[in-house]
C-alpha cells in the first residue's frame, strides 16, 4: 500500500471519541477513587439504585457485561457494604439489592458524575449538549447499537 494513501490518525473521528472518552472517564475515575469506587462500581451501584431488587440476568442486560464479571463487581461491592445478595424469585437466580450505605452513597456520586460532566461539557450550552447526545446516539442505533445488549453482539 503507497504510504501516502494511509489516512493520518488525527484524521479519525473514532480516535478523537476515543482520547475524549478515555480523558472525561479518567477524570470521573479519580473522583470516584476518593471515594473508594470504581466507575465499572459506579455504573452497577446506580443501576441498582433504580429498583428495589435485580436479578443477576437483569443487572447483566442493564449494566452490559456477562455475568462472571457483574459478580466479581458484586463481590467487590457486598465487601465493602454497599450492595447485598439474596435469592432470587426463584431458587436457581440471585437478587441484587443495595445496602442502606449503598443507597446513601449513590446521590454523593451521581454528584460526582453531574460534577464531571459539567467540567468537561461546560462550554457547551444546552442546545449543544442535547444535539451531540443526539448524534452519539443515532451514530449508535445506526451501526447495530441496542439498550438491550449495550452493543455486547457487535463486539464479539
Amino acid at each position: 500500500m503507497n504510504e501516502s494513501a494511509t489516512s493520518n490518525l488525527e484524521q479519525h473521528v473514532g480516535y478523537w471519541l476515543r482520547c475524549l472518552s478515555n480523558f472525561v472517564s479518567r477524570s470521573f475515575a479519580e473522583r470516584l477513587a476518593k471515594q473508594g469506587v470504581s466507575v465499572a462500581q459506579w455504573v452497577v451501584l446506580r443501576t441498582l439504585y433504580d429498583g428495589d431488587v435485580l436479578t443477576l440476568n437483569e443487572a447483566t442486560k442493564q449494566v452490559g457485561v456477562d455475568k462472571s464479571t457483574l459478580s466479581r463487581m458484586i463481590e467487590r461491592l457486598v465487601r465493602k457494604g454497599l450492595a447485598s445478595r439474596s435469592e432470587g424469585p426463584d431458587r436457581r437466580s440471585v437478587g441484587l439489592r443495595l445496602t442502606s450505605a449503598g443507597k446513601k452513597l449513590v446521590p454523593k456520586l451521581a454528584k460526582l458524575a453531574d460534577e464531571n460532566d459539567e467540567a468537561f461539557f461546560h462550554t457547551l450550552s444546552s442546545r449543544q449538549r442535547q444535539d451531540f447526545l443526539t448524534v452519539i446516539k443515532q451514530l449508535l442505533t445506526t451501526n447495530g447499537w441496542e439498550t438491550a445488549t449495550r452493543g455486547r453482539d457487535r463486539m464479539e
